[in-house]
């Protein structure tokens, strides 16, 4: 039976959800985020080598510790949303959607008829491998999909108004690194680039003002809080891989005096 999304649920209420990104291939790391309670991770496909079958085990651990099993497919493409939601991913990232047509396009991906197109099989993993209804899981699927769609260039940040206007969207994810490469040479990189940052409190105003949730990783609680104080409520911070990497430098430099 496919689980009730309880990030869905906490952003509908006004909450903040706040998880990690997962690089990792090892399902204990998605169970270690779970345990000590974060809300969701965002499984990592677009920039690690993550075949299916490992991308279905690290979802299925997530039922151990209940935190919300959300992909990051590798492009806008309907066949990597079908088979992440088919695997039980409770919600998506879309990266690459610069305009109305693609995030459309994006959006209908997530759903099946009459909000969407998705590819339509009811055996999959989600479906409960076709021993529960199949009328109540189409039900329950367009209800509990979470779809997040990537704003990293200046194209999507100056299509963002249109965007916003499509009803199954649920998150804007504003994607840093992106968007300050979209800027320019001269400021890709650079996190704390002023026009960067601008282009960034814009986005997040602009994604307020409609309803929609807007959200962006942080590298750290410090600025995960800076940018709950803006009205950002879907926080990844850090990874699996950047916790592991800060801890090893921290007692490097704290033992190796």
């Amino acid at each position: 039976m496919i689980r009730k999304n309880k990030v869905k649920k906490m952003l509908k209420e006004g909450e903040v959800a706040i998880g990690s990104f997962v690089k990792l291939t090892d399902p204990s790391s998605t169970e270690i985020m779970g345990l000590a309670g974060l809300d969701f991770f965002v499984l990592d496909s677009e920039h690690v080598a993550i075949n299916k079958e490992t991308m279905a085990n690290i979802i299925r651990a997530s039922d151990i510790s209940e935190i919300t099993p959300i992909i990051r497919v590798s492009e806008n493409s309907a066949t990597d949303v079908m088979q992440a939601l088919d695997a039980g991913a409770l919600g998506v990232h879309i990266p690459n959607v610069d305009t109305f047509e693609e995030a459309k396009y994006a959006v209908k991906s997530t759903r099946y008829t009459p909000k969407g197109n998705r590819g339509f099989a009811p055996t999959h993993r989600a479906a409960g491998y076709g021993l529960i209804d199949k009328f109540e899981y189409i039900k329950m699927a367009n209800e509990e999909t979470l779809t997040i769609l990537h704003c990293e260039t200046i194209e999507a940040a100056n299509n963002l108004d249109q965007i916003l206007s499509l009803e199954e969207l649920d998150v804007i994810f504003i994607g840093p690194m992106d968007l300050s490469q979209s800027l320019g040479a001269d400021i890709m990189g650079k996190s704390n680039d002023p026009e960067l940052l601008k282009v960034i409190d814009e986005i997040i105003t602009r994604v307020n003002a409609t309803g929609k949730v807007v959200g962006t990783v942080a590298a750290d609680v410090e600025m995960a809080k800076d940018l709950m104080s803006k009205g950002v409520r879907y926080i990844p911070i850090s990874s699996d891989q950047g916790m592991i990497s800060k801890m090893c430098k921290e007692i490097v430099q704290k033992v190796k005096v």
